[in-house]
């Protein structure tokens, strides 16, 4: 798949599971303002070209992955201001906001730069970020119906595994022990 390409991510069918909910004499659901999915589709876009979310750990630099990261709370910043209180995209973003205030206090700029030994506290935080932004990415494009560009697809949250075949497994007793099957 060539990283212009688009995938999504469950569809509407994750959407109604996140915004329906029925009931014996009803149903509740909600529709995101235009606004809010506006906004949403347009975060979804910068975040994809923001290299440090995506580009492979070795060959990222420092100082480059720090001012990426300080511009994309910038962004949220301006996001969450024009957004309500009440704005499901607001506490989305907010947690976002938070992650990359997290990854800028564990990552100091230190006097000699970003070599040896810093670049291990750097990788390990990166990935901590990619993956909290990831699971926010999934909430707003599964809230919003988006798209998710390709080029973010290894943040995301993997999809679950189906449950093994269990034949032939040792199956539980009425008392909580496991009793031997023969195969």
């Amino acid at each position: 798949m060539s990283k212009s390409e688009k995938t999504k991510l469950k569809g509407r069918e994750l959407t109604n599971r996140l915004a329906g909910i029925s009931t014996p004499i009803g149903g509740i659901s909600w529709k995101p303002p235009v606004v809010e999915r506006d906004k949403a589709r347009q975060l979804l876009a910068y975040l994809a070209g923001e290299r440090s979310l995506h580009y492979p750990y070795d060959k990222e630099i420092g100082t480059f992955v720090v001012e990426s990261i300080l511009n994309t709370r910038e962004r949220l910043a301006r996001d969450i201001e024009d957004l309500s209180m009440n704005s499901m995209l607001r506490q989305i973003l907010r947690g976002m906001q938070a992650a990359c205030r997290k990854f800028l206090d564990e990552n100091q700029s230190p006097s000699a730069g970003y070599g040896w030994p810093y670049e291990a506290q750097l990788y390990c935080t990166l990935g901590e970020l990619r993956a909290l932004l990831g699971i926010h990415i999934a909430r707003i494009a599964c809230a919003y119906d988006l798209e998710v560009d390709a080029v973010l697809g290894d943040i995301l949250p993997p999809e679950s595994e189906q449950e093994p075949n269990c034949q032939g497994a040792p199956k539980p007793s009425h008392d909580g022990r496991v009793q031997n099957q023969p195969l």
